[in-house]
């Protein structure tokens, strides 16, 4: 699976007062988070286990290998000197023993067979094709403008992700990352009235879900994300009015 940008697409409020509506009128402005000291809440602890798997993969998958061609071996050898007859008889607890650990020693080296014929694919991430923007509206408070700054730069730090959108009340109020080359040469502008039109949208506002686009080239929908960057390999949207209730 490769995840290269994530798109929020994000009606806070389905049925907004009125006395909280945004302005109709696409106004834009940059601002800046100013975040003091330091994160202070727990921190994730480190599995030292799974860190050593994850940096031996191919030795950990070959284990099963060693370990069933270890004990067919041994089982072989104890039967050569045990002066058992080399022919298996039904009626030889030994010859039983024998035959169940040498199932067990097969099996094991058929998993580790396919352990290693069947790999994950790896994450390649592709450098968008587009140019950096930052727009957040103007009638968004400095303390929410830094709160959307700084769900950004968490979210760009974790994950792969290279554009961030959120529309709210029918009006884009947040559009950071990289976007599109408009034909004046800047990042092209998010026309929320014409993506709230769109299938993508309606589909997740009805599902109330999040939805996740895994290959955007092979979807017929990418029509309706002329903002994002030519190359965005998937996208996901998320209804945050319904993930928060």
């Amino acid at each position: 699976m490769e995840a290269g940008n994530l798109l929020r697409t994000v009606p806070l409020n389905s049925h907004p007062s009125s006395s909280h509506r945004l302005p109709s009128n696409q106004h834009f402005s940059r601002v800046s988070a100013n975040l003091q000291g330091g994160y202070k809440g727990p921190r994730p602890k480190r599995e030292l286990i799974a860190d050593w798997v994850s940096n031996n993969d191919d030795t950990v998958r070959s284990i099963p290998i060693y370990v069933g061609g270890t004990s067919l071996f041994g089982v072989l050898f104890n039967r050569a000197i045990s002066g058992i007859a080399p022919v298996a008889d039904a009626s030889s607890s030994q010859s039983r023993a024998d035959l169940l650990a040498i199932g067990l020693a097969v099996t094991n080296i058929l998993a580790g067979l396919v352990w290693l014929s069947i790999r994950p694919k790896s994450i390649s991430v592709v450098p968008p094709r587009g140019v950096e923007c930052e727009r957040i509206h103007s009638s968004i408070p400095d303390s929410v403008a830094s709160e959307l700054k700084w769900v950004w730069e968490s979210l760009s730090t974790v994950t792969c992700s290279k554009s961030l959108v959120i529309v709210y009340d029918g009006i884009c109020v947040l559009q950071i990352g990289y976007a599109s080359t408009s034909n004046e040469g800047g990042p092209t502008v998010v026309d929320a009235d014409k993506l709230m039109q769109g299938s993508i949208y309606q589909g997740i506002i009805k599902s109330g879900s999040q939805s996740y686009l895994a290959n955007l080239s092979l979807y017929p929908g990418k029509s309706q994300l002329p903002f994002l960057p030519s190359n965005t390999q998937s996208v996901t949207g998320s209804d945050f009015a319904t993930t928060w209730r």
